[in-house]
């Protein structure tokens, strides 16, 4: 069996933009199911789908990532694969046009974590997609709300799970800023023995209160909406707003936010159809 599970972020979602959430989560879910019903790896998966989340100006990554006080565009993405625990990630990387990719090419290698022009020379150097930063700066649009961390988890039909997260940030931060999405542990983790899981939202408060690791050490003994209510509890007794995705090894998938809208798709073998949806409370109606 396969499944597939992504979300595009943490947020409010404002009624004339809920259509482009919902096309743009289906495209990315269409991209990653394709490498995975051709017998793909998750972590190919992974990649493929984010990398059309990061195209797309309606999400917080790539061309839509947010602007830092200095009104520059900077990145971080992320992903892990669970077999073996190998992991990459990229932190505050510039002028690359997939930053999902950059984290994919070190996946198998030693350094878990490069930021700044170290990230960018590694992009170079494994001729990964670059680009001027300026070019990663999307046109200004009349959004009304806040637009988040994206993130993806996959199981293909050899029983491999995989995790990824891409972000542009958040509008107006600090520049170098780095929290949960780049980090494992925090924003994300995958382990083929227990499950896969990424959150998106606030990240200072996901990274004090490292969310995935917070899940990993419970999905074994609870249901994927159960281990995700148990973190977004934490994070919520700090002030924290955050949404989150699950995938257990046997394909059983979860979802569950205390923000305003998350907006999710899900796919699998084993489903008559895919799914999208903006909210928890739009999958009970």
């Amino acid at each position: 069996m396969w499944a597939i599970i992504l979300h595009g972020g943490a947020k409010h979602i404002a009624s004339g933009e809920a259509d482009a959430n919902r096309s743009g989560c289906l495209k990315a879910l269409a991209a990653g199911r394709a490498v995975l019903t051709r017998g793909g790896a998750a972590a190919d998966a992974v990649e493929a789908a984010i990398r059309v989340l990061e195209d797309d100006p309606t999400f917080n990554c790539g061309y839509g990532s947010a602007l830092n006080e200095a009104g520059e565009v900077e990145m971080c993405a992320a992903i892990m694969e669970g077999e073996k625990f190998n992991a990459g990630g990229v932190a505050v990387i510039k002028g690359v046009r997939h930053p999902i990719s950059v984290a994919r090419a070190m996946l198998y290698d030693e350094p878990v974590l490069i930021a700044g022009s170290g990230a960018r020379r590694f992009s170079a150097k494994k001729g990964v997609e670059l680009c001027h930063p300026d070019e990663l700066k999307r046109e200004p649009s009349k959004k009304t709300g806040t637009h988040d961390t994206v993130g993806c988890l996959a199981l293909d039909e050899h029983g491999r799970l995989a995790a990824g997260t891409s972000t542009g940030g958040l509008e107006g931060s600090p520049v170098g800023r780095v929290v949960d999405s780049p980090q494992p542990g925090c924003g994300y983790y995958a382990d083929n023995a227990v499950g896969a899981v990424a959150f998106s939202g606030d990240g200072e408060h996901i990274a004090r209160k490292m969310l995935a690791a917070r899940v990993m050490h419970v999905l074994d003994e609870i249901s994927p909406d159960a281990a995700l209510d148990l973190a977004l509890k934490h994070v919520a007794a700090i002030g924290g707003e955050a949404g989150g995705i699950v995938l257990t090894p046997d394909g059983r998938m979860g979802w569950m936010h205390n923000s305003q809208h998350f907006a999710v798709a899900f796919d699998s073998s084993q489903m008559p159809k895919q799914k999208v949806f903006i909210g928890k409370q739009e999958e009970a109606r």
